[in-house]
């Protein structure tokens, strides 16, 4: 009976410390699984930190580069309406030669000459000051399109380095563009 109740006791209390054994590593392993989960967490987080990041700098950069189009074209329009006035103005100036030229030898017609002269002269002197406003406007539009331009390298800056930040995940990203 003795050996019995060993066997019994033996049964029983390797049973014991094998369910105590097996309770101690699950308990290790869910802990390690646990581990693993928030850490995989922690990435997808950041990872979609630097997805929203790029979604952002992408919109930024197309609505930058309709900017610079914008101002492209508002240089390129300012450009070619100063042109048509320094057409005009050569035009003016020949006119106004041609009528000086002619003033000499006008004879019956000296009053006509000398009113389409005074015409021509106070169309140059418009013309001239209307020259002088485009050329503010293109300045201006240049200055526009270099500043556009300028916003735009750095967006392109930023989504480079969003970019490079990707490639190397151990990297820290924080950062929000702006």
């Amino acid at each position: 009976m003795r050996r019995v109740y060993f066997l019994i006791f033996v049964v029983f209390g390797v049973t014991a410390a094998t369910f105590g054994q097996a309770t101690s590593s699950d308990s290790q392993t869910l802990r390690a699984l646990l581990s693993e989960v928030r850490e995989l967490r922690h990435e997808l987080q950041s990872s979609l930190t630097r997805i929203q990041s790029a979604q952002i700098l992408l919109s930024r950069l197309q609505i930058q580069e309709v900017a610079v189009t914008r101002a492209s074209q508002h240089l390129d329009d300012a450009r070619s309406k100063l042109a048509e006035v320094q057409v005009v103005l050569k035009r003016e100036a020949a006119e106004i030669k041609h009528f000086e030229d002619e003033a000499p030898n006008a004879g019956e017609n000296a009053a006509q000459v000398e009113e389409a002269l005074k015409r021509a002269k106070s169309d140059l002197e418009a013309s001239t000051n209307l020259e002088q406003q485009r050329q503010a406007t293109e300045t201006e539009a240049e200055q526009q399109l270099q500043t556009e331009q300028d916003k735009l390298n750095s967006l392109e800056t930023q989504l480079d380095e969003l970019v490079r930040n990707m490639d190397n995940p151990s990297e820290p990203s924080d950062r929000v563009p702006r």
